[in-house]
């Protein structure tokens, strides 16, 4: 196995490094507090390519892969960015380039790509649903068949970015769950330009990462073309799967950054801080539980990249992205990659829970005070627990898929 780092991850690991310095998490802790979108740490990081790093170079990108994405990632949030420097770019980056780079009409590529590699297209992804949470299955949200076009109703819950979005991915049901011919068929994916009077959101107040806001979205009547389906139609969950992989890549990577981002100001905290006569980063009480996490944050990063090396040189997109067959064959070989994936998130989260517990133990009452963003940091962790899979979920993964222990959950009543 090769552990080196190419040249270019160093450069983009540089540029990730200056950008972060630039946007401290003072800057962050205003964004939060004012409930504002960060505009200019978007500007700075489209400016750099890091949005459009996965875009090829015919459309305005770099052609890379989610190794260099997730390492920018890393640096952007462990040295300051925190989640912010992971948010907007997997809701752009992953939920609107990487799925029309791998399943996208050369039309599809050439109307969004550019756009979002100069970062004048935001996008979303309409997934959740009340009625649905982890089954998406029992997606509710319908796209019934109307000549050349599809009239699309529904509802969804969770959505991040909608309010600024220019494109959605939109998961829809063009098959009724009751009437497919097995669960996972009749699910097909929608590129939606934005704004339409047809999509309706209302924002979430929420417990953090306010820089972004999260929305309940209805959609009523929403009419779209035959040229917005994404891939295969009815076959839209196993290219769903190819991206949500990727998405817990960087909610492990995130968790690693933003912890690791803790501890660094901990250790620097606990270094000057005497509370009798020696510095309190002397005592074993903090020492071991930071150190414990540092270590388990470290192995899940090594499974992060894993799984990012394992996307990127054993798993290209199919060459025809509308043909089921190949979609199917890509999904079923890709078991390396959700296993690697599922197995950083669950560990990362954990490890980065574990440190912004004792992060905060460590500054003490002033852990608690907004002035020293450990609080956040606590409050932007947790969520990880919930997306974009609930720790349970991957469990249950693991288990089933892994140690090959028998379904715990049933998926059709």
């Amino acid at each position: 196995m090769d552990f080196s780092i190419s040249d270019d991850m160093k450069m983009i690991a540089q540029v990730a490094r200056r950008i972060a310095s630039e946007f401290p998490p003072e800057y962050w802790m205003e964004k939060e507090e004012k409930h504002e979108f960060g505009v200019e740490f978007w500007r700075k990081i489209c400016d750099a390519g890091i949005v459009g790093s996965i875009i090829p170079i015919e459309y305005g990108g770099a052609g890379y892969g989610i190794q260099e994405l997730l390492v920018a990632m890393e640096e952007l949030s462990m040295n300051g960015c925190g989640a912010g420097g992971v948010w907007y770019i997997v809701l752009t980056t992953l939920f609107g380039a990487l799925p029309i780079v791998r399943y996208g009409t050369e039309e599809q590529k050439e109307k969004y790509l550019p756009g979002i590699a100069r970062g004048e297209i935001e996008f979303c992804m309409a997934l959740t649903e009340p009625n649905a949470g982890s089954n998406t299955f029992k997606t509710e949200t319908f796209a019934e068949k109307d000549g050349d076009e599809y009239v699309i109703n529904g509802h969804k819950i969770f959505i991040s970015g909608v309010d600024r979005a220019k494109g959605m991915l939109l998961v829809a049901r063009t098959i009724k769950y009751d009437e497919a011919p097995r669960k996972s068929l009749g699910i097909t994916l929608f590129l939606v330009d934005l704004p339409n009077n047809s999509v309706k959101w209302s924002v979430i107040p929420k417990h953090g990462i306010n820089f972004s806001n999260t929305c309940e979205v209805s959609i009523n009547d929403l009419r779209v073309g035959e040229d917005a389906v994404l891939g295969p139609l009815d076959w839209g969950w196993y290219a769903l799967i190819d991206v949500l992989n990727p998405e817990r890549m960087a909610a492990a990577i995130g968790a690693v950054g933003g912890a690791k981002l803790g501890i660094k100001k901990a250790v620097e905290y606990a270094n000057e801080r005497k509370v009798f006569a020696e510095p309190i980063g002397s005592y074993q009480s903090l020492q071991h539980p930071l150190a414990e996490a540092y270590a388990n944050l470290e192995c899940a990063r090594l499974m992060a990249y894993k799984a990012a090396w394992l996307y990127d040189t054993k798993h290209p997109p199919p060459k025809n992205p509308k043909d089921p067959n190949e979609l199917l064959s890509l999904v079923m070989s890709q078991r390396d990659v959700g296993e690697a994936s599922m197995l950083a998130k669950v560990v990362a989260v954990e490890a980065a829970i574990k440190a912004a517990y004792w992060v905060m133990q460590v500054f003490g009452g002033y852990g608690y005070a907004k002035e020293f963003h450990v609080e956040r940091w606590w409050r932007e962790v947790n969520l990880l627990r919930l997306a974009p899979v609930t720790q349970q979920m991957t469990l249950n993964y693991i288990a089933q898929h892994i140690l090959g222990m028998p379904r715990s959950y049933r998926t059709r009543e």
